[in-house]
């Protein structure tokens, strides 16, 4: 009796828990993007409050303190101004809806003179209009969000380090896991953050750098607009940064200036398209390797569900499903050659390291 009575007590408890962190998530789920972004600057920067604290002696909240001054100063203001000039750029384009449509169907009409496909149509060009508006109105609340949650990731982010052993103690102690899953979660999981926060904005800079040069080089109008564009689009999964060279060489090709419009395609095609891919090889041999479609797929989502870090946690969500999916087969299934992976990286070697801890 006392047994039964205890597990009704416990499921009731579990119960409580549930609805009350249901209720809890739906009123602040604007504001997740605070919660996370928090917790990829504690998985960044935790190391170095562990330093320290206990290599140098230094008090938990000067620590804390230091830490979230530098972060602000360093990452977040930047950030928040990158923002800020991405959507004052964007708002300074002059875009007129009746010349972008007459150019499509002067190009429409080039492509069915000469290989008979009509491309647009006055029904599908419809959407020109109210494309303009729409992204104008997603952009600037995108940034107030960004700002919102910029500030609430700093509050959390004090506490986080200043109550780093204990919260650290608390996330150990719950894991339903064996102790090597659980390392082997916390490994994967800093490996995956670390990917997506360090390598994403360095691709970003890079390719927003090299289209800069290229544009004032080919002697397009507002260069630094489109540099702007180009370092904002490398976010999108598969089309990217084409999205922005793509249309620059066509207009230069529809307007007659067809030597300059090739240039500028296999400007974007080799230099602009190419430097990601050469990026991403060298960034493997520090970060971890996630797969292109968990990068393609989690995306997607993060950022319709939690918006700018969503870039960060969409993939990491299905990388822990994918993970957890690997620890049941690797633990329960006889025979089963998963391995409780997901990342992957580069030894330099040609070889890979966290494949090759898994096997021993």
């Amino acid at each position: 009796m006392p047994d039964r009575k205890n597990r009704y007590h416990r499921f009731v408890l579990l119960g409580l828990i549930l609805l009350l962190s249901i209720i809890i998530f739906k009123e602040l789920h604007p504001y997740l993007g605070g919660f996370f972004g928090a917790f990829t600057l504690f998985i960044l920067l935790r190391g170095l409050m562990v330093r320290l604290v206990e290599k140098h002696n230094w008090r938990k909240g000067v620590s804390a303190s230091v830490i979230v001054l530098g972060t602000t100063i360093f990452i977040l203001i930047p950030l928040t101004g990158f923002g800020f000039l991405a959507v004052d750029t964007i708002s300074g384009i002059s875009i007129d809806p009746a010349q972008i449509i007459k150019s499509m169907r002067e190009f429409s009409d080039i492509v069915e003179e000469r290989i008979g496909i009509t491309l647009f149509t006055p029904e599908n060009l419809s959407f020109v209009p109210r494309a303009g508006s729409s992204i104008m109105q997603s952009l600037v609340s995108g940034l107030s969000a960004m700002v919102i949650n910029g500030v609430i990731a700093i509050f959390l982010l004090y506490f986080m380090l200043v109550s780093y052993q204990s919260l650290e103690n608390i996330t150990h102690e719950i894991l339903p896991f064996s102790e090597k899953n659980k390392r082997i979660l916390r490994e994967e999981t800093k490996s995956i953050i670390q990917a997506n926060a360090i390598g994403i904005p360095v691709v970003a800079i890079t390719q927003g750098i090299l289209a800069y040069i290229g544009y004032l080089s080919f002697g397009v109008s507002n260069p630094l607009v489109y540099a702007v564009l180009v370092a904002c689009t490398t976010i999108i999964p598969v089309v990217g940064t084409s999205l922005v060279w793509v249309p620059i060489g066509i207009s230069a090709l529809t307007q007659g200036d067809i030597v300059r419009g090739v240039l500028l395609l296999c400007y974007g095609l080799l230099i602009i398209g190419g430097s990601d891919t050469i990026l991403r090889f060298v960034l493997q041999k520090r970060l971890a390797n996630i797969h292109p479609l968990i990068t393609f797929f989690g995306v997607i989502m993060g950022l319709a569900m939690f918006g700018f870090w969503g870039i960060i946690f969409g993939p990491l969500l299905i990388s822990l499903l994918l993970l957890f999916f690997n620890m049941y087969r690797h633990d329960f299934i006889s025979g089963s050659t998963a391995q409780p992976r997901i990342t992957t990286k580069e030894d330099g070697k040609g070889g890979i390291l966290f494949r090759k801890r898994a096997a021993k």
